[in-house]
């Protein structure tokens, strides 16, 4: 069992969604991050669909009440056991009685916390993820509280295994020598890739050079729903009427006043703006570790480029994982 002693900014149970309910105006919600998530299972032994912690920006203080295999994949916001710094990306055995804080933040926006076994939420419509406009999901259908205690489901096989070579009982945690090599950041030069919309042809010519030639600022107002972007404004070559349609984490609408939001993962099931783009899957993860106050660079990539990217990035994740696999048989 954990103990939050201090909830941070915004700490919630999440997984991969709640898929399948979304014609019921169910929303998908999950992880910003879905790559973070993955890999910080994959490091503990778990499957990819059992339930991890997002941290945003400012992260909570945890108490372990029992030994724990765990991983912090993501963003970098300073993660400590006992005063000590602990490394990102890497499976890490956590002495009862330990305590994670966090510090000063170093890069990215959002850290993600798994623990051999998962956590022993309820599931809702087949998913443990919190989705906080409805209150269901995760713990009480809330953002982690001072005071909540989380149970562990019981470990993997794998799971014991990469436990037992790390555990050292006279030591608070020890940490794995090896790790899982990944970029999660953005480097500056480096633009989000973005496929046309379904309504890009409608853009006049100005808006369509402007949104990949200019840069946008992610504005304070953004949030789990979509990031609202501040820049040159993006207008119809001609008011037209639409009719409200299917809309997907990374899908660039533009309202009437011409400044883009981005849907994230607890977007609306429809939207009735026009649709400029798509953020390819691509750099959705990187996208989700970009903060308010920075800004973003688009660059057009077309849908088989962008499925090709997809494609080799869920090879490498699949490498990763039986890398792990072999190296504890």
């Amino acid at each position: 069992m954990i103990e939050i002693k201090k909830p941070g900014l915004l700490t919630t149970v999440q997984d991969l969604g709640r898929t399948g309910f979304q014609k019921y105006g169910v929303i998908a919600s999950g992880v910003m991050d879905q790559d973070a998530h993955k890999i910080a299972n994959m490091l503990v032994g778990n499957n990819e669909e059992q339930p991890t912690l997002e941290m945003t920006l400012i992260g909570p203080r945890i108490v372990f009440h029992e030994d724990c295999l765990i991983s912090l994949c993501g963003g970098d916001i300073g993660p400590q056991i006992n005063g000590q710094k602990v490394r990102l990306w890497r499976p890490i055995w956590v002495k009862a009685k330990s305590e994670l804080t966090f510090g000063s933040y170093k890069e990215g926006c959002r850290t993600y916390l798994a623990i051999a076994g998962g956590f022993d939420v309820e599931v809702v419509m087949d998913s443990y993820a919190t989705y906080l406009r409805a209150h269901i999901g995760g713990h009480k259908g809330r953002a982690l509280q001072k005071g909540d205690q989380l149970s562990l489901k019981e470990k993997s096989r794998l799971s014991g295994k990469i436990m037992d070579s790390l555990k050292q009982p006279d030591k608070p945690f020890v940490e794995a020598q090896w790790s899982i090599p990944i970029q999660t950041r953005r480097p500056s030069n480096q633009r989000i890739r973005v496929i046309e919309g379904k309504q890009f042809s409608l853009f006049n010519k100005d808006s369509k050079i402007a949104l990949f030639s200019h840069p946008y600022k992610v504005a304070s107002q953004s949030d789990r729903m979509g990031y609202r972007l501040s820049g040159s404004a993006l207008a119809l070559s001609e008011e037209k009427e639409m009719i409200s349609e299917a809309v997907t984490m990374g899908t660039i609408q533009v309202p009437p006043d011409g400044q883009p939001i981005i849907l994230m993962a607890d977007r609306q099931t429809t939207g009735g703006y026009p649709k400029i783009g798509q953020v390819a899957s691509i750099d959705l993860h990187v996208l989700a570790q970009t903060k308010p106050g920075e800004e973003v660079y688009f660059e057009k990539i077309s849908f088989a480029a962008a499925q090709r990217l997809y494609i080799q990035k869920e090879q490498r994740l699949y490498e990763y994982k039986q890398s792990i696999q072999i190296k504890y048989r």
